[in-house]
Parts: structure tokens; C-alpha cells; sequence
């Protein structure tokens, strides 16, 4: 077998034991559909949907955001979503006055009201610009949800709802993150915009 091939293998192997896992936990089932329920009652209530994560979760952020104001499989009205990691010009702005650790809560303070929700995607539960948005958000009184992986760090005491990928190895708990979101997405939409049978 091949170095590359052994690699593919256990990357593969990682991901399905992951997913199979996922599967048979219905905690962690249970923890979706209340994310799906708060998600919802948000956009009812007019509030929106603000996104952050540090590098490939700073992707995936962006990603989410791009589901949710496009739209992820149908035509359907935008719903408001924002990634709070896409304007360079505010990240090194309040990084470069308050540090990196602000560079979400600094925004969340500017942006968001009670009536929105915080999804913070860390795939080690301890980022601690997270963090701070987290505890930033429990000041404004403002529901939070966090994805993450192993056990959840700190992240996930200090979050509303917590949903955690079962892995401890990082690319493995991104490409479940993934599937996470555009569940998410899916179950917003046709909450939102249900299909009207002829």
C-alpha cells in the first residue's frame, strides 16, 4: 500500500466511525434539534444569525453565512446571516487596538441585539476569541450556540447549546461541522419557507 493511500484510508475511516457515531448518539441528536428550534424562533422573531470561527472554522463561517443568505438547495427569499470574519478592515482595527481576543466580541457589542443568535464554531472548544463572544453575549443577553469537537473545552460551559462532532482529530470534526451547517440550513428553510403541495 501506498504512503498515499494509507493516508486517503484513514482519513476515510476517521470520517465514517465519526458519522457512525453521530448516528447512534441521540444526545447529540437531541442537541441538534433544539440548535434547529432556537435557530428558527430567531428568524420568527426577526432576529438574525451572526458567524464565527478562526481559521478553517473562519471558512466554514463564511460558508454557513453564504447558505443561509443565498440559499442552500431552492429558491427562496435571503435570511439574514453575517460571518463575523470577513472584514479586514474591523478585524485588524480591533485587533490592533484591543487584541486579537476581541476581534468578535468588539463586534458582537456593535452589531447584534437580544433578539439575534451567536453560533461560534471551535474545533478545540477553547479559542478564546470565542470565548469572549460567548461571554460578551451572556452580558447583551444574547443566546449563543457553539460547534465544536472532543469534549468541547471551555466553550462549551459557557454556551446555550453546544454540539460537538465525535472526534478528537480536527479535519475530521470540520467535515462534520459541515454537515452540521447545512442540516442547519436545511431545517431553517423549510421551516421558513415550507413547500406548498398542489
Amino acid at each position: 500500500m501506498t504512503a498515499a493511500r494509507a493516508v486517503l484510508l484513514t482519513r476515510l475511516t476517521a470520517s465514517i466511525e465519526a458519522k457512525r457515531a453521530l448516528l447512534s448518539d441521540p444526545d447529540r441528536i437531541a442537541a441538534f434539534e433544539a440548535i434547529a428550534d432556537v435557530v428558527v424562533a430567531t428568524y420568527k422573531s426577526g432576529g438574525r444569525l451572526y458567524i464565527a470561527g478562526n481559521g478553517g472554522s473562519a471558512a466554514d463561517a463564511q460558508h454557513l453565512a453564504a447558505e443561509f443568505v443565498s440559499k442552500l438547495a431552492r429558491d427562496r427569499a435571503p435570511l439574514a446571516a453575517e460571518a463575523l470574519t470577513v472584514d479586514t478592515s474591523i478585524l485588524t482595527a480591533i485587533g490592533n487596538d484591543y487584541g486579537f481576543d476581541a476581534v468578535f466580541s468588539r463586534q458582537i457589542e456593535g452589531k447584534m441585539t437580544a433578539k439575534d443568535i451567536f453560533l461560534g464554531i471551535t474545533t478545540s472548544g477553547n479559542s478564546r476569541n470565542i470565548l469572549e463572544a460567548l461571554r460578551t453575549c451572556r452580558k447583551l443577553n444574547i443566546r449563543t450556540i457553539i460547534f465544536s469537537g472532543g469534549n468541547g473545552g471551555l466553550a462549551a460551559e459557557e454556551a446555550d447549546h453546544c454540539l460537538l462532532a465525535p472526534s478528537e482529530i480536527t479535519s475530521t470534526i470540520q467535515e462534520i461541522h459541515i454537515i452540521f451547517a447545512h442540516a442547519l440550513c436545511e431545517c431553517v428553510e423549510n421551516a421558513m419557507f415550507p413547500l406548498r403541495s398542489t
